[in-house]
């Protein structure tokens, strides 16, 4: 099995982690440690030399008390191609947790009058300045 090289992201992300570390005032040694890792790998990370995984990255912003994201801030300046807007907002979407059975019942919808009339309902409720379930809750009242 070939290994594979480090991307620019990986190393982008080292450099994140390493910008993190320094700044905390913390030490290749104490990050290892905290790790279960010994300063050598921890070195490779910072210099995308090794990919981080996942489930490290998660353990490694816990550590550096910072969210996920922190390791991604700047990918673009980087020269890295990001998935467009677009793209993103549909993962977001995806996330929710009652998007599925949202789209699932969307999509059974087939007059295109009621589609749109949904989709206006749920860009009415996102622009509410109070929470949706009070507006329906009014709404339903006599």
């Amino acid at each position: 099995m070939e290994k594979k090289s480090p991307t620019p992201v990986d190393r982008h992300i080292g450099t994140r982690v390493r910008r993190r570390r320094m700044a905390l005032g913390m030490s290749q040694e104490a990050l290892g440690d905290a790790l279960g890792l010994t300063f050598q790998q921890v070195q490779k990370y910072e210099k995308g030399a090794n990919r981080i995984g996942a489930s490290r990255l998660l353990q490694i912003a816990g550590i550096l008390d910072v969210g996920i994201e922190f390791f991604f801030d700047g990918l673009a300046e980087a020269g890295v191609r990001l998935p467009s807007a677009e793209k993103r907002g549909m993962a977001e979407f995806m996330a929710i947790a009652d998007s599925d059975r949202l789209a699932r019942s969307f999509v059974r919808l087939k007059d295109g009058e009621a589609r749109r009339k949904v989709a206006d309902l749920v860009e009415w409720l996102a622009a509410s300045t109070e929470p949706a379930t009070a507006a329906i809750d009014r709404r339903r009242q006599p």
